[in-house]
């Protein structure tokens, strides 16, 4: 992943960091870590886009 990119996302998420965590947490994580949180943080975004229009049923 380009170094850029994971410097935004550290940033974004300092300026801003997810419930129970601190601006400090943030700081100290990893690239992986980093980029595994916001892999989850994001996940069922990229879940509404595989309903697209037929949607899910249940019968």
């Amino acid at each position: 992943m380009d170094p850029k990119h994971i410097e935004e996302l550290r940033q974004t998420y300092m300026q801003h960091p997810p419930e129970g965590m601190t601006t400090k947490d943030i700081k100290s994580m990893s690239d992986d870590d980093l980029l595994d949180m916001d892999y989850f943080l994001h996940e069922e975004d990229d879940l509404d886009d595989e309903i697209g229009e037929e949607g899910f049923y249940l019968f």
